[in-house]
This record gives structure tokens, sequence and C-alpha cells, in this order.
């Protein structure tokens, strides 16, 4: 497992952009897939972005394509989530996710750590 801690939300207006970070420790990152998740109140966690080891290679919840986009920098062993064009409905705690089983990677069980969340609330 890996120790994981967001950053970077807060309360913005629909039509805003907000820079999501990820910090881990305790390991390397450079092996592991990443993801995050959201989670609305009275709402399952559900997958919202994807970037694998290795080759990098991205997948995006269909109602955040285009507007969202997953990066990594291996180096500083972080992970962040540009969000543009947030609507109302994106409103949710996000959580960082990590595993180095990931395979589909929209299944929570394919990720062995989690880290705490942090709130993102879009007002219309």
């Amino acid at each position: 497992q890996v120790q994981l801690v967001e950053s970077g939300g807060g309360l913005v207006q629909a039509g805003d952009s907000l820079r999501l970070s990820c910090v881990a420790s305790g390991r390397t990152i450079r092996n592991r897939a990443m993801a995050w998740w959201r989670q609305a109140p009275g709402k399952a966690r559900e997958f919202v972005a994807l970037i694998r080891s290795g080759d990098g290679g991205t997948r995006y919840q269909d109602s955040v394509t285009g507007r969202f986009t997953i990066s990594r920098d291996n180096v500083k062993n972080t992970m962040f989530l540009q969000m543009d064009n947030l609507k109302p409905e994106d409103t949710a705690r996000y959580y960082c996710a990590s595993g180095t089983m990931v395979v589909i990677g929209t299944a929570r069980d394919e990720y062995d750590s989690w880290g705490q969340g942090t709130q993102v609330t879009v007002s219309s």
C-alpha cells in the first residue's frame, strides 16, 4: 500500500476550473496505476479517471471526458486532475486511489490504497 493525500478542492462557480493534487508517500507510484473517484452525498462512490503506469494510458468517465485531464509526475510521486468547465453535478468529495493490479480500473476492489478525499463544490 501507499499513503495518499489529496488537496486542491474548493467552492467554485459553474464554468470555473480547479486542479486537484494527490501526493503519495511510503512507496513510489512509478509502477502503480493511479485514479480519481468521487462520491456525492447519498450516492455511491464512482470512477472518474485513471492513468496507468508504464505507457501512461488514460481512461475517463463519459461525463467528464473533454473537461477533465488526469496526469502524473512520477519524480514528485504526485498525480493531478485538471478540471475545467465545472458543472454543479461535479459536486462531490474526490478521492485518490492507487493499485498495482488494476486491469479495468472502474472497480473499487482493484485499488489497494485510498486517500481521505478533498471536497469540490460547484455552484450554479
